[in-house]
């Protein structure tokens, strides 16, 4: 016989499953940091509006840390500066991140030599960056017990790091690059590069003279021209794929008066 449904039990279950759900968004909320709530961190620069989530990764070195304005730092992000806590670093800063920088969630910024990362770079989760490695020219002695190589890492503005990727010490990023997911980059990437593989290559770039090479593949996003109200596009979103193509049709008729440009249905009266 199937057992009876315990409806109480289930009831406590629900209420039980809110409870702990609101308890950790209340705690996130908390938790995170800002400039407005530094909490016991002493960041050399912690810009407005920059929010670091909870909960956080490794963090240490902060007073040669500086993070711009409007930054966006994931759950689990690891942001160090120096070899070790508590190390005197000197006056300047080690680790430089700029305006409205997203760094995904568990990603890791190591800086034991200056890093720096341009404002509006976007880092998918678990990326990893870092200016040392770890050397083995003595091959009788353990790696982890040889000194490491630091070489500084630049990463210009505007870039997009994909998913897993590793920027190793030295590398030069230029303005605007693409880094494929799981891309290994080391050295010089020029600007308006698209890079991807282990050792990662240039695989497409745009130059003034000759525009994106080998050529993309998919038309540019077409922008929403000013004016349309969220409305407009509420109704547009109702449109069915024959109606779409009955529109397409008209417009690709040339006796059929053109509308105004960014003309948009409008809206509905609501009821």
């Amino acid at each position: 016989m199937p057992k009876r449904k315990n409806t109480f039990s289930s009831w406590r279950s629900r209420l039980a499953q809110r409870a702990v759900h609101a308890g950790w968004a209340w705690v996130q909320r908390t938790g995170s940091v800002t400039a407005a709530r530094p909490g016991h961190f002493r960041f050399g620069a912690l810009g407005t509006g920059t929010r670091l989530a909870f909960p956080l990764g490794t963090v240490f070195g902060e007073p040669w840390i500086h993070l711009g304005a409007h930054c966006i730092i994931g759950e689990q992000v690891t942001l160090t500066a120096g070899l070790m806590p508590d190390l005197d670093l000197g006056p300047e800063p080690i680790l430089r991140i700029g305006d409205g920088v997203v760094l995904g969630r568990g990603s890791h910024v190591i800086a034991d030599t200056t890093v720096t990362i341009g404002s509006d770079c976007y880092f998918g989760p678990y990326v990893y960056i870092t200016s040392t490695n770890h050397s083995y020219d003595d091959p009788h002695r353990p790696i982890g017990k040889q000194w490491p190589r630091m070489d500084p890492v630049e990463i210009g503005p505007g870039c997009w790091v994909g998913t897993g990727a590793v920027i190793l010490p030295g590398a030069r990023v230029g303005r605007n690059v693409v880094v494929a997911a799981g891309a290994v980059v080391r050295g010089t990437v020029p600007d308006h590069a698209v890079v991807a593989g282990a050792p990662a290559r240039v695989v497409r770039r745009w130059t003034p003279a000759e525009g994106w090479q080998p050529p993309l593949r998919t038309p540019a996003p077409v922008p929403i021209p000013d004016g349309v109200t969220p409305g407009q596009l509420r109704e547009l979103s109702k449109l069915d794929e024959e109606t779409v193509a009955r529109l397409a049709e008209l417009d690709d008729d040339p006796g059929r008066a053109a509308d105004p440009p960014g003309r948009f249905p409008e809206p509905a009266a609501e009821s």
